[in-house]
């Protein structure tokens, strides 16, 4: 073992707060009992130093490859690759788990956010506002966990195939301020560079429409085999539906929404210009 660095046993108030944290503490335990350094393990896996110390700290969830990887160097097969795909939920709600679950097994995801910008497409500030605004007596760190759990929804997004997303953005997202006026701009430059991904499309509802076809946030789950699936968001959990009659019901109203909205080319001058507005 290298000298500079000792392992010791955690104890409960040092039980890593977050999935990426305890997938860390078990890559460092592990690399220490194999004697390597960070460059020896980064080296061995293909990868950095650095980026093994960013996952051993914690700062950020290893990659799939990664995680195969460490399963390789220290000849436990299978065993990094689940304790990774555990981490991915770890904190996680638990009537939330069987959401994220179907999210990434979908080939198209279609939104509809009716006041603030779907968990997904949040920049961290804007999500750190979110989240300090429903929770006001968290603690820092325990915002900073939640944040990165929703960031790491992104990984759906980076696959070599990822899913078809589509999300209708209410106008109430554009004008609902959240975290001040320099996070809403950021959130807006963020969603302009979002949807110039192929796999991407955004549309605006605006006020002038009227009642919109629909009063609550939701989504819609499609898969290459399987029925699609429904998620609604309440005030005090979220529920996945797969009574066919109300998904068909959800799809229903979506194509409503769909043809309400702004085509997606003028959805996005109207996020841009009401992103100038913040920035005056």
């Amino acid at each position: 073992m290298r000298g500079e660095e000792q392992v010791s046993e955690p104890t409960e108030e040092q039980e890593p707060s977050t999935g990426a944290a305890f997938f860390g503490t078990e890559v460092r335990v592990w690399r220490l009992h194999a004697g390597l350094s960070q460059r020896e393990l980064g080296l061995k896996a293909n990868y950095g130093q650095q980026y093994v110390a960013k996952v051993e700290a914690g700062e950020r969830l290893a990659s799939p490859e990664f995680a195969d990887a460490c399963d390789r160097i220290f000849g436990t097969p299978g065993t990094f690759a689940r304790l990774r795909k555990r981490a991915s939920q770890h904190g996680y709600p638990e009537w939330f788990i069987p959401y994220l679950q179907s999210e990434r097994q979908a080939t198209g995801i279609s939104n509809y956010s009716c006041l603030l910008v779907m968990g997904m497409l949040q920049t961290p500030e804007y999500a750190r506002a979110v989240f300090r605004a429903v929770h006001p007596r968290a603690s820092a760190n325990e915002i900073d966990a939640k944040v990165e759990r929703r960031l790491r929804r992104r990984e759906v997004m980076e696959k070599d195939s990822p899913p078809l997303l589509w999300c209708i953005l209410n106008e109430a997202c554009l004008r609902t301020v959240v975290g001040g006026p320099e996070v809403m701009a950021a959130q807006f430059a963020h969603l302009l560079k979002t949807a110039e991904s192929p796999h991407i499309t955004l549309q605006v509802l605006p006020f002038a429409v009227g009642v919109p076809p629909a009063a609550e946030t939701f989504t819609l789950l499609t898969f290459d085999e399987g029925p699609s699936v429904a998620y609604a968001d309440t005030v005090m959990a979220g529920h996945l539906i797969d009574s066919p009659e109300a998904v068909a019901n959800a799809t229903a109203t979506y194509d409503r929404l769909r043809a309400s909205a702004l085509p997606p080319g003028q959805s996005l001058s109207m996020i841009r210009s009401v992103m100038e507005e913040y920035t005056r």
